[in-house]
């Protein structure tokens, strides 16, 4: 006797290529052309306003000052192509050394974040830990109060940590929203798993290290990029606690920059001097403050979904 299997309901023969569109499923009716046409529509806008933008910021500081006076402002078509602006910014040194002190601080703070907020998450995802409910309500209570400005400031400085690059770090170094989403995504590994690893005389932090961690690489990878944007695009702790000019990381001395209150020498002569356009070195400053996170969000963005939602639905 012979089955025979309707065309529409059948289950592709093969694997779909790399980039080629996952199967539907059988109960999901055909997209209608108009449909295809319409997503294509939006998603092309939505990708032209995010693009758009970048494009005239990149060609902007690559622009002679001749071109940007041409334009009347920012320039859309490329013409006269010219480095001056990031040679000038990065020849004086300040930049420089700025730029040196935000890496520092970014590996340095994430290193220390990620650490204790992975650690703190275990222990919270362990029903029997000792006052981890208490423990989670404290910091929860964090999220909606705090002590404010001033008693934070007196804090630091009562510690001793102003002028300090620790200022920078410790006090923005946990997320309880962070935390609270590694605990969710450590929840929903199989607690079999981990009682099969302590029958064999595991401990928790063998557990943690060899079976947890390896299994939430996608949740890690996450909230390590959360905690590095973060670390690397911080200014107002730089400007609340350091007064030495020469530990100012590199997006102070952007602000700087920008409003034109401490130029290098070289770069304000040139400035002055006409030589470079002061927009030109304002567009050349956005453009170095997003070049790292532009070139590490992509190697992320493939765990965004089931580090994100995993973490934040379990628990």
């Amino acid at each position: 006797m012979t089955t025979v299997i309707d065309k529409d309901v059948r289950q592709p023969s093969r694997k779909p290529g790399r980039w080629a569109a996952p199967p539907r499923p059988v109960w999901e009716e055909k997209p209608s052309t108009a449909g295809v046409a319409g997503k294509g529509l939006v998603l092309g806008l939505a990708c032209l306003a995010i693009v758009f933008p970048l494009w005239i910021v990149i060609v902007t500081s690559l622009s002679s000052r001749g071109t940007i006076d041409e334009a009347g402002g920012l320039v859309m078509i490329p013409k006269d192509i010219t480095f001056v602006a990031y040679q000038e910014l990065l020849s004086g040194g300040q930049v420089t050394r700025a730029a040196l002190v935000s890496v520092g601080i970014t590996l340095v703070g994430t290193a220390f974040s990620m650490t204790v907020s992975v650690l703190c998450a275990y222990g919270l995802s362990r029903t029997g830990s000792l006052g981890h409910r208490w423990i989670l309500m404290l910091l929860l209570a964090t999220m909606f109060f705090s002590a404010g400005l001033i008693p934070t400031y007196l804090l630091v400085q009562s510690l001793g940590l102003t002028d300090s690059y620790l200022a920078l770090i410790l006090p923005s170094a946990i997320s309880v929203f962070n935390i609270l989403v590694l605990r969710g995504f450590f929840m929903g590994i199989s607690q079999e798993l981990i009682d099969s690893a302590r029958i064999d005389g595991a401990g928790d932090f063998r557990i943690l290290w060899r079976i947890v961690m390896p299994l939430s690489r996608a949740v890690l990878a996450v909230i390590t990029l959360f905690y590095a944007v973060g670390y690397w695009s911080a200014w107002f702790n730089a400007s609340l606690y350091l007064n030495d000019q020469d530990m100012m990381p590199l997006q102070n001395v952007m602000i700087q920059l920008v409003q034109k209150q401490e130029a290098p020498v070289g770069l304000g002569q040139a400035i002055k001097t006409g030589e470079l356009s002061g927009l030109a070195v304002q567009m050349a400053v956005m453009v170095m403050a997003l070049l790292p996170v532009a070139v590490l969000s992509p190697f992320v963005q493939r765990h965004f979904k089931k580090g994100m939602l995993t973490g934040a639905v379990k628990g």
